[in-house]
């Protein structure tokens, strides 16, 4: 292992960073064309309706493009096509007949000006029968409850939706594989319904936790409450479509994977792909708001299409809280030990409300599994999951995937366990911790992996050590009107969704790598950087590789027709797998570059180095043991352009066999104010375990930012609905939705952050993920810390000022 970089780990000015600040950087939102039509999108004022009819001939009079359901493709799709498709659930189309929740886009306008295109949808007449709506998945799953599908695709087929069941997943390990009667083991991944054991019983593995729990001297039995979130991305959702004159167009759009846009648009409207380009712009922040197509981005299309002229649509901010939202969990868990602190088993029940679309919860089901399969050794593990469909915006990837909701519930329970043993909470966690060598699921149970590189005990001791961690108080032991209190949480990401057999998600990424005649790089790739520097570490890890100095490497404006298909910026992927291709690929090129320079200096390349020249700053290829025979890297290529020897250069895909988890591990110190039930973070250690770092001050950034979310999540953010009307309660960040702001941050000299000293032997130079990871863990650690403050336990999200003030009068009062 050599640690020894000459531009990894180096602060370096972003390659997009002048462009951001002065202005001039184009993200969707800020293209204009010649003759371009703008867009607006009317939407729904009610939250489940059959629509009758749309009336646009007014708007039509006043020189309107109009768009409504008859003038597009009747295609069923799902906006995220990540899963393999036999997994993928299809209910969508680009303009409905029938309203699933209140802001969903019914029709479309298309005029001159925005201003235009506004007056005209104002003269749209509909026609709604309104039906029953929900905005509570358990009322919504009731038998009984109005349908709010009928029946839905998966794959190919169809079937039935029974009680608004969008899917279910059901998984099951070690005792509870087992016939309760003879012992006799069953497989999980071909779970049943009912196993018909050789014994001759009839066993139902969800209906009881057979012998699980039976070695178990403590259980614990919980139930926890996870908030709807907006994802507050900086960028709403944004599409600017150009028809082709070979029938084909060109988009420009918000999202985190242009390749899967493409896809989806070609399905969609019958085109083929090689008449349909997606420019890579940049994106202002995603948070996993565009892993999907956006909904936005095929209704810009068709208008297009239909006006043959550019159209461009931009969502304001009350649409786009409309769009999509964090999954809202409600749970279940029950977890059993011996005395001395061995998980025996564990039982996780999760009902997920996904709103009006299903945007893949079904791998959602086995994300969450995986989040608690991978976080503590369970010998014996259950895992029930249900997604049910609501009349509320449809519920897609928000930073972590369902991880923080799981992580809420582990890590409040071991918080508690820990208790109920008379344990520390930091000798409980390293007793049970799945980590180096251990069997690791990621994203679910069909990408499983072993784990070769962990940070876990290093951050659990340096963490506790910084935050003063026994030195802290007994819970609720605090007198006054201010309590302080401290608490401690870990998580984990995954790196990429990839294992050594592919699995549910598909996962590679492609690129392209050029060595210029002066010596300077071209890359070419189709990842999408969030701002996090992934784009940036792209360039690191291909100056390194080359020895060609970080000024002299560029990423080149891309699309779907330059570069080989990529996935997704999901999963904390974008450097361990982006990036990883982008690696692959310039070990080609320098394979290639020792090869012809070999020929100049009448070498065999096994004999050639190449090496950074601290003088010249340039990369130079140098005989080993013969440093006066040199040449470098633009010395080569030109040379080998003048005898028309070709390009040096290399294209290629590249799918990581491995998804290395990202470990953190967060310490917090809140003060709770008991007259107003405000909760304050007032200090914050953060540490994280991404093996390598690449950009060590974007990687400050992501946790800083984690704990930013983080305190938001658990104190103050929720999308909640009126349950007269199915509308939102807030209509932008002027009303009642409200965020994380510096105030409520810890001073800058209380925010600590630090990294593993690890390597990732599968990643980039040693390098992991660590995006996501930032975000998982921090609402568990505040709800501990405030329990260490006040001797409350919370377990619903966001812990109000409201709750917090009735919850400390109960427990003076002898009522909890």
């Amino acid at each position: 292992m050599d640690n020894h970089f000459d531009v990894i780990g180096s602060v370096l000015p972003k390659k997009d960073g002048i462009a951001k600040v002065t202005g001039k950087e184009i993200y969707a939102s800020d293209v204009e064309l010649p003759d371009m039509m703008h867009a607006v999108v009317l939407r729904s004022t009610v939250a489940h309706a059959e629509i009758k009819s749309i009336d646009t001939s007014e708007a039509e009079a006043m020189g309107a493009i109009c768009l409504v359901p008859d003038d597009v493709p009747q295609v069923y799709y799902n906006e995220r096509i990540v899963s393999i498709p036999e997994k993928t659930y299809r209910d969508r189309l680009v303009l409905p007949r029938k309203v699933r929740h209140y802001g969903e886009a019914i029709a479309a306008v298309a005029a001159e000006t925005e201003e235009e295109a506004f007056a005209a949808m104002q003269k749209i007449k509909v026609e709604y029968k309104e039906l029953p709506f929900y905005t509570d998945p358990l009322e919504a799953n009731k038998p009984g409850a109005a349908p709010i599908y009928e029946s839905v695709f998966l794959g190919e087929n169809k079937f039935d939706v029974v009680n608004n069941v969008a899917c279910e997943r059901n998984i099951t390990v070690g005792i509870f594989n087992c016939c309760p009667t003879c012992g006799t083991r069953f497989d999980y991944s071909c779970r049943l319904d009912e196993y018909h054991c050789g014994c001759g019983i009839v066993y139902t593995p969800a209906e009881d936790d057979g012998k699980a729990f039976d070695n178990a001297e403590v259980i614990l039995e919980k139930e926890y409450d996870l908030s709807r979130v907006y994802h507050a991305q900086m960028e709403t959702k944004s599409a600017v479509c150009r028809p082709e004159p070979e029938g084909g167009f060109t988009l420009w759009t918000t999202t985190q994977s242009i390749h899967n846009v493409r896809i989806l648009l070609g399905e969609i409207f019958s085109i083929p792909l090689n008449k349909i380009n997606v420019k890579r712009v940049a994106l202002g922040g995603g948070f996993g708001s565009s892993i999907q197509m956006n909904s936005i981005t095929p209704i810009c299309t068709a208008l297009a299409l239909k006006a043959r002229r550019p159209v461009k649509l931009v969502s304001s901010r009350e649409e786009d809280m409309y769009d999509h939202h964090k999954y809202p969990a409600k749970f279940k868990f029950k977890i059993g030990a011996t005395k001395d602190g061995k998980i025996v088993a564990g039982h996780l029940t999760v009902i997920v409300g996904i709103g009006g679309h299903n945007v893949q919860a079904y791998p959602l089901l086995g994300c969450m599994a995986g989040w608690y399969a991978s976080l503590y050794k369970f010998p014996n593990l259950k895992f029930e999951g249900t997604a049910v469909y609501t009349n509320q915006a449809p519920c897609c990837a928000m930073q972590g995937y369902g991880n923080p909701q799981v992580n809420f519930a582990v890590e409040s329970t071991i918080d508690m366990l820990a208790e109920e043993l008379g344990m520390d909470p930091i000798e409980l966690r390293l007793k049970n911790y799945v980590g180096l060598g251990d069997e690791f699921w990621g994203q679910g149970p069909t990408v499983k992996s072993t784990i070769k590189s962990c940070g876990v005990e290093e951050m659990l001791e340096r963490g506790s050590k910084m935050i003063d961690w026994y030195e802290r108080p007994q819970p609720g032991s605090g007198d006054g009107n201010v309590l302080r209190g401290v608490g401690l949480a870990r998580g984990f990401h995954t790196s990429g969704t990839g294992g050594p057999k592919p699995g549910e998600v598909i996962d590679y990424s492609s690129a392209s790598v050029k060595i210029n005649e002066d010596g300077s790089v071209d890359i070419m790739t189709p990842i999408m950087d969030h701002g996090g520097g992934t784009w940036d570490a792209a360039v690191k890890i291909v100056s390194e590789l080359l020895k060609v100095p970080y000024e002299m490497v560029s990423l080149s404006p891309t699309d779907t027709r330059t570069t080989g298909y990529d996935v997704n910026t999901h999963a904390t992927r974008g450097v361990y797998c982006g990036c990883g291709a982008a690696y692959h690929v310039a070990l080609k090129v320098k394979q290639e570059l020792l090869t012809v320079a070999g020929q100049f200096l009448e070498e065999h390349p096994h004999d050639l180095d190449l090496i950074m020249d601290k003088e010249s700053g340039q990369g130079v290829i140098v005989t080993k043991g013969l440093d006066c025979k040199r040449m470098t890297v633009g010395e080569v290529a030109a040379k080998a352009r003048v005898l028309s020897m070709g390009t040096i250069a290399a294209t290629g895909s590249y799918r990581q066999k491995n998804c290395p988890p990202c470990f953190v591990t967060n310490f917090v110190e809140v003060e709770v104010d008991k007259r107003t039930g405000q909760i304050r973070v007032v200090k914050s250690v953060t540490l994280g375990d991404c093996g390598t770092t690449i950009n060590p001050d974007m990687l400050e950034g992501q946790l800083v930012g984690g704990l930013n979310r983080g305190i938001g999540y658990s104190t103050l953010e929720e999308a909640s609905y009126d349950p007269k009307t199915g509308k939102l309660n807030c209509e932008g960040f002027y009303d009642s939705y409200k965020m994380t702001t510096a105030v409520e941050m810890p001073p800058l000299n209380k925010i600590e952050t630090g990294f593993a000293s690890t390597y990732e032997p599968t990643g980039p130079f040693g390098a992991k993920g660590l995006g996501e990871a930032a975000v998982n863990s921090i609402a568990s650690a505040i709800a501990n810390a405030v329990y260490n403050a006040t001797g409350v336990r919370f377990t619903k999200l966001p812990i109000t000022p409201a709750e917090v003030v009735a919850a400390l009068k109960a427990k003076d009062e002898g009522r909890i």
